[in-house]
């Protein structure tokens, strides 16, 4: 056990109420958390490439959900017409979603939402607070490997 052991039970504290904080925080309005998460994921490659292609192996290993929450996820919103499954000309086998170009718009709408939520939380900490939080989270999602 560390010798630090009161910060990393404070840590593990922060952490654990942060992540509840964000996941119920209301920010996603009209689609849930894991969607608009997941969502966001396509739109990224959408306005990288216009097409916004992006393998479920993607969305697994960004988001860290289950497979089968993650097809939950995608299922629901292939069903809410946010998106499509679609397969690659290259590999038969794997599977791929992409966004519904017309339901961009509506989820547009809650991704600013979330991006007003972030600049509350901003506003609440400083900007140089959000820097260093948007440093801390890089610098762990670089060392995943080494904390796996």
């Amino acid at each position: 056990m560390p010798d630090n052991t009161e910060l990393c039970e404070r840590v593990l504290c922060a952490w654990t109420e942060i992540s509840g904080f964000l996941k119920n925080s209301r920010m996603t309005q009209g689609i849930t958390y894991n969607e608009a998460v997941t969502m966001m994921l396509v739109y990224e490659q959408y306005k990288k490439d216009g097409v916004g292609l992006t393998p479920m192996q993607t969305i697994l290993k960004r988001t860290r959900m289950l497979k089968s929450l993650a097809n939950r996820t995608v299922n629901a919103l292939c069903a809410q017409g946010y998106l499509i499954k679609a397969q690659s000309g290259t590999d038969a086998r794997m599977l791929y979603v992409r966004p519904v170009p017309e339901r961009l718009p509506d989820f547009l709408a809650v991704h600013e939402r979330s991006l007003q939520y972030a600049g509350a939380v901003i506003d609440v900490i400083g900007e140089e607070d959000a820097q260093r939080f948007v440093h801390i989270c890089e610098k762990l999602l670089a060392a995943e490997p080494r904390l796996s």
